[in-house]
């Protein structure tokens, strides 16, 4: 929050058939330090005007067109000071680049564009603007990820072995973008989500959670990217190993096609001396098994957490918090950033976080496809 109150948000996609959208203004909206004022919602008329009621947006400032609406808001007294980007992958540089150049703010939703090339640009983007660039990678807003960074960074496991990140999901057993599901259809489509489809929906969760929280990065990577569903045009099914800098080895697993599971996001960090488990179907509980010493069960709200998991927290012990509160998280730190006048965002993941993630999925993509095992992440991601 400013001197003259929230932060004024305007949002590009996130209209009636969103899954995300809704979550975006929900989050951005929960503490008090932002309000929605403006948006370009949807392309089709009906939708944007249903979309800016619902939303208390005035009629006049939902627009049809986000370069419009960019334009006009960039020159109010009373105009938006940071865009939320809400929209399919092949959209996300040109709103970003767009708005950072008229000197707005931006949060993106993931990955931060439609390839690499098109990350490492946005990267000079943000770094000519001034202005802050966030991309919510919204699970390391979780309390208990929050407190599993801090024992790693500590070194209360001691030197990190291996990390292995999984992510199952079975929304897209069957082909139900043929069926006309809007949310299957764009995901499915290279044309608007690159060329990666579960790797760059969830697998690159993953890959950020991996980083996240192990404080370490990925120096190289044996990629199986493969499409399971019979006629569809992008992948549904990875699972990369992983070297990471210092010698630590890992594994990511991510898929669309694992009939019967929901959103079983998961990560595993073992060093010398124990590991630690967070999963998100049990987000408030952290779970350290030592080497030597009884397991320990950990819980978000509790007086012991770290200063970062506690501010994370908005409740007592033993009251659940979930998914929009994490996203929250993000939101109100970026708030808090932009507020404070601050060049960084703190535990925001940023444009460098999306260039690895982009980096990501293209090498692991690229090494599948050519039966290349062993490669490396490219060294210069500027």
């Amino acid at each position: 929050m400013t001197s003259r109150g929230p932060i004024r948000l305007a949002m590009v996609g996130g209209g009636p058939g969103s899954f995300i959208g809704p979550v975006h203004r929900m989050a951005a909206e929960l503490d008090g330090r932002i309000r929605l004022v403006a948006g370009a919602f949807s392309r089709d008329a009906t939708k944007n005007a249903e979309a800016a009621g619902a939303w208390g947006v005035a009629a006049d400032r939902a627009y049809g067109d986000y370069r419009a609406m960019i334009a006009a808001e960039a020159v109010r007294d009373d105009g938006a000071e940071m865009v939320a980007v809400v929209t399919p992958n092949h959209l996300h540089f040109d709103v970003s680049a767009t708005a950072l150049k008229a000197g707005l703010h931006v949060m993106s939703d993931k990955p931060a564009t439609l390839d690499l090339a098109e990350a490492k640009a946005l990267a000079g983007v943000v770094a000519g603007s001034g202005r802050l660039y966030g991309l919510t990678h919204v699970y390391t807003g979780y309390p208990m990820v929050r407190e599993a960074r801090e024992i790693v960074r500590r070194g209360d496991l001691g030197a990190v072995r291996k990390i292995v990140a999984e992510y199952p999901q079975g929304w897209l057993s069957r082909p139900i973008e043929r069926d006309g599901d809007k949310q299957a259809g764009w995901r499915s489509d290279p044309a608007q989500s690159g060329v990666g489809g579960c790797i760059g929906d969830i697998g690159v969760h993953a890959f950020n959670l991996a980083e996240f929280v192990g404080g370490v990065r990925v120096e190289r990577l044996c990629g199986d990217v493969s499409t399971v569903v019979p006629g569809r045009a992008l992948d549904d099914d990875c699972n990369v190993l992983l070297r990471f800098a210092g010698g630590a080895r890992g594994v990511i697993i991510a898929s669309q096609i694992s009939a019967g599971a929901r959103n079983g996001l998961k990560i595993q960090v073992y060093g010398e001396k124990g590991g630690l488990t967070w999963s998100h179907e049990r987000h408030t509980e952290l779970t350290i098994d030592w080497l030597d010493a009884p397991s320990q069960v950990l819980h978000a709200g509790a007086a012991y957490l770290s200063a970062p998991a506690q501010a994370a927290s908005r409740l007592p012990t033993g009251h659940p918090e979930g998914f929009v509160e994490a996203f929250a998280n993000i939101y109100r730190d970026f708030a808090d950033a932009i507020g404070e006048g601050r060049a960084d965002a703190g535990l925001v993941p940023d444009i460098a976080e999306g260039v690895r993630g982009m980096a990501f999925v293209e090498t692991a993509v690229a090494a599948s496809r050519a039966g290349d095992g062993w490669v490396a992440m490219p060294r210069s991601l500027t």
